[in-house]
């Protein structure tokens, strides 16, 4: 199941790896950059920085240290349009870099300058900014004290939708009007340990406050899922811009995925996973992890080498030698971009996979 960024499944992953504005990060290992490509490109509508950078890349992940970004970029996105030409070449020092060929003016009449809105996008709006604020980890006191749905308007209708009432308690103004819903979701422990990580609380869909009282009227704007009775409301957050290079622990990492995203039993790219590690371990937003999957022992071709033993228990009088088996390195077989961060436990995009990413697969510094 060999999969690469070029349909348009693939769109969530590759976003994941575009929300990147940051600074180069240091890397161990050298930069690859693929053989036999053109020095040059002219930038194509539709196009991506992840995308061009993986023309020029063996692993594209890393093009922050190709288009040799610094921090005061971060504020000021890439200005870079369809018709711009993308040049290859090395800087002073040997490196590789990426960058935009310098325009000639032939005369000093009218300068055409593209408005922003045809530059390249970093983060095409509502495409991964949900991913970053819906998912929530709580405590071993979980939603308890949060706001509740006691009712909704109308029969006695056990479940609600999109553009249903409901009235709640525990509604504070101060939060503001929009609310999201949530339900009690699976505990996470350690598998190592079966140490207490935290509660993963199930996002539902939003609601809008149209009345802030004791008992709070409310609409449901999107489900996700059915709404019941029961079920919890906390203040959305507000709208956050993540502007973050992608880069690998800074410390080494021997995490496991806990969960895959839809309850599935294979997940592959664009797929959320959870990771029993998290911001106690080292992890942060924009930390890229290798997905690696155990390989069972193979019999050892070689055939048994240790001592004939005797059948104790079944015939005292017959000789037998175990098989013998070799030990296979663990595979890597994909990569997993961190999008949220919680103490103990995070959430993390899978990029790309070479085979189906299973709970209990490994995470380590790639």
């Amino acid at each position: 199941m060999r999969q690469e960024f070029s349909t348009p499944q693939s769109a969530l992953a590759a976003l994941a790896a575009m929300i990147v504005l940051g600074a180069s990060p240091a890397f161990a290992d050298d930069l690859v950059v693929k053989q036999q490509v053109a020095d040059r490109y002219t930038v194509q509508k539709g196009d991506t920085l992840w995308g061009i950078a993986s023309r020029y890349l063996k692993d594209p992940w890393r093009w922050p240290e190709i288009w040799r970004l610094n921090r005061d970029q971060i504020r000021n996105p890439h200005r870079i349009y369809p018709g711009d030409v993308i040049v290859l070449d090395k800087t002073a020092d040997g490196q590789w870099r990426l960058s935009v060929a310098e325009t000639k003016r032939v005369s000093p009449t009218v300068r055409v300058t593209p408005i922003d809105t045809e530059a390249i996008p970093s983060v095409p709006p509502g495409d991964i900014e949900p991913y970053l604020t819906w998912p929530l980890v709580t405590g071993e006191e979980g939603l308890a004290a949060a706001a509740e749905i006691v009712a909704g308007r109308g029969g006695e209708r056990v479940i609600r939708g999109d553009g249903d009432v409901v009235y709640a308690t525990g509604i504070d103004a101060k939060g503001g009007t929009i609310w999201r819903l949530y339900r009690p979701g699976p505990t996470y422990t350690s598998p190592d340990t079966g140490e207490f990580l935290g509660y993963e609380q199930h996002y539902l869909g939003t609601a809008r406050v149209e009345r802030f009282a004791d008992v709070s009227t409310l609409r449901i704007v999107m489900a996700r899922e059915e709404i019941q009775i029961g079920d919890r409301l906390v203040p959305a957050p507000p709208e956050q811009v993540v502007n973050y290079a992608p880069h690998p622990p800074d410390r080494p990492i021997n995490g496991q995925i806990l969960r895959l995203g839809r309850d599935a039993a294979e997940a592959g790219r664009g797929w959320v996973v959870t990771i029993d590690k998290g911001a106690a371990d080292g992890l942060d937003v924009g930390t890229v992890l290798a997905i690696y999957t155990v390989v069972d022992p193979i019999p050892d071709p070689r055939g048994p080498k240790g001592p004939w033993l005797i059948w104790r228990w079944l015939d005292p009088t017959t000789f037998y030698r175990p098989d013998a088996f070799v030990d296979v390195p663990d595979e890597r077989i994909g990569l997993a971009f961190v999008f949220r961060v919680f103490d103990r436990v995070s959430y993390a995009l899978v990029l790309n996979t070479t085979d189906p990413v299973e709970a209990g697969d490994y995470v380590r510094k790639p």
